[in-house]
């Protein structure tokens, strides 16, 4: 009884221990996820298409600060895809509210309702709380991150990414 005990508790605990955050250098995570439209997105997919893919989670869909990290990314969307970037949106939020948050806000891009955690458990995204992950950003270019943020860009997240970028394309 007591090895079960002891068995039960471990495993319980490993359910609370995440995956260390994605660092520049790897390989970008194959998963899938159900976006605001309810349909599955397979990012290797997304990754594929444009030159860049920046993978974006906020915590709750609706408050001001992710409010703002989106609508940074909204009002750059031009600027961002003639650089070849291609945004998803990630957070544990439902698909209706995904829905509506993008609705109201006008996103050109995908959200990923990722209520299961298939998503943050990959990138190793960890929560600040139960059922809010920490704000991130990835930069990805051909299947591996290339830019990670751990502590969350908000209303500054496309002005950081478009410089990461012209960074990068002074370097050639």
């Amino acid at each position: 009884m007591k090895t079960l005990f002891l068995i039960a508790s471990f495993l319980g605990l490993a359910t609370l221990v995440h995956a260390e955050p994605l660092k520049v250098g790897d390989k970008a995570p194959l998963v899938a996820g159900t976006t605001d439209a309810g349909t599955t997105l397979k990012f290797a997919d997304v990754y594929g298409k444009q030159t860049y893919t920046l993978v974006y989670f906020y915590p709750k869909a609706y408050t001001g600060g992710c409010t703002a990290q989106g609508c940074s990314l909204r009002d750059s969307y031009d600027a961002l895809t003639k650089k070849g970037v291609a945004i998803i949106g990630v957070s544990l939020d439902t698909v209706e509210d995904q829905k509506g948050f993008k609705e109201l806000n006008h996103f050109q891009f995908p959200l990923i309702s990722d209520t299961d955690k298939k998503v943050t458990s990959a990138f190793g995204v960890p929560e600040m709380r139960p059922g809010l992950d920490q704000r991130s950003a990835y930069l990805i270019k051909d299947g591996k991150i290339i830019y990670a943020d751990y502590k969350g860009t908000t209303d500054k997240q496309a002005e950081v990414i478009l410089q990461v970028i012209e960074d990068l394309e002074k370097k050639k």
